[in-house]
């Protein structure tokens, strides 16, 4: 039986411009099936996080825009699970908000937040260093992270610092590093005390309120107003003032590169972020020529280590075509060398400027 004090913070607000075109404003990656698994990653998130967290205490917090894509795709959900932000703001005040609205409901909560379009191999694994990072909060407070073992020098990921000698499981944050440079990737990695930081956090909703309230008091006072309203008819109205008044902050910065009580749990699991074109290719397998495809039908004429991506399965026929990203959607046709990658953003904000904000 699943313990009725875990609960579940799903963030689902982000664009995922990364991955345009596939990925836009309107329908954002965490509703698409980027692997061509057969769900979409919020789906396959909701489902891993179902398997410890009883389903009626997982909250989905995400733009107001998208209530209804959560609604088709999490059906099973209750109204009262789909938190609308109504601006479009960093991690702090989403967490803040998810854990004030938990903790009116149960004050013993302890919360689990986790990205909502990330991939992880190995549910079993998953679940287990949850266990042992809620056993942890629920016995005094803490914060939890969950540190990825690093196998290369990624520069898009951030890096938590620690000791590896400690004995126990559960290991003192000594540093965050915020996306380093390749160099000092590279220095990460041979030191052996640095692991990447996935983003997900394990804590007690009474003491991740009381770091807010410590640590960036100004978002708590200006939640704190709404105290008598969450979870109520109220709630909607109180954010539409309020919330966009709130600093555009991450969790990160605001709470956990202050405090002196965050901890981290290596795991072991193989994880992506999936946070650009290029990141399918560690997670999906290969033709002879190198070349990943999703949705598509390949037929490869000396064309070699190219990404490809269709919405309808189409037959792709490619000659002579070395190391392209190259992305089908209903209106729009991206072919662009795998070199240039950092560049999609920009692409889709001229695309938007030509030819119309929808197509972004």
């Amino acid at each position: 039986m699943k313990n009725k004090n875990y609960y579940a913070i799903l963030m689902a607000g982000g664009v995922g411009s990364r991955f345009w075109p596939a990925s836009t404003q309107a329908n954002p990656k965490q509703f698409q099936d980027i692997l061509g698994s057969g769900k979409s990653l919020i789906q396959t998130t909701f489902g891993r996080l179902s398997k410890i967290i009883p389903q009626e205490n997982i909250y989905i917090l995400t733009n107001k825009d998208y209530t209804n894509l959560v609604k088709e795709h999490l059906p099973q959900v209750k109204e009262e699970q789909i938190v609308p932000e109504p601006a479009m703001r960093n991690t702090a005040p989403s967490i803040l908000l998810g854990a004030l609205k938990i903790r009116k409901k149960n004050k013993d909560a302890l919360i689990l937040v986790a990205p909502s379009d990330h991939w992880i191999d190995d549910d079993l694994d998953f679940s287990e260093n949850v266990e042992a990072g809620f056993n942890a909060v629920a016995e005094d407070d803490k914060l939890i992270t969950l540190g990825i073992s690093p196998h290369f020098p990624n520069t898009g990921y951030g890096y938590i610092k620690y000791n590896p000698e400690e004995a126990t499981r559960l290991s003192r944050v000594e540093d965050f590093t915020e996306k380093p440079n390749f160099k000092k990737a590279e220095e990460f990695l041979k030191s052996g005390n640095y692991l990447w930081n996935a983003g997900i956090f394990i804590w007690s909703a009474a003491f991740i309120i009381d770091s807010f309230e410590k640590y960036l008091p100004e978002m708590y006072r200006l939640f704190e107003k709404g105290d008598r309203l969450w979870n109520t008819g109220k709630e909607g109205e109180f954010l539409e003032k309020n919330y966009g008044l709130a600093d555009n902050i991450s969790i990160d910065y605001g709470i956990l590169e202050k405090s002196d009580k965050v901890f981290v749990i290596p795991v072991d699991f193989k994880w992506n972020d999936l946070g650009t074109w290029g990141s399918l290719e560690r997670e999906l397998p290969q033709d002879e020529l190198k070349n990943t495809v999703v949705n598509s039908r390949l037929l490869p004429l000396d064309s070699s280590g190219n990404i490809v991506s269709t919405q309808s399965g189409k037959v792709v026929v490619l000659d002579g075509i070395h190391d392209y990203i190259i992305v089908e959607t209903s209106e729009v046709l991206l072919l662009l060398p795998k070199n240039k990658e950092q560049s999609i953003k920009e692409l889709r904000d001229k695309v938007q400027e030509r030819f119309g904000n929808n197509l972004g």
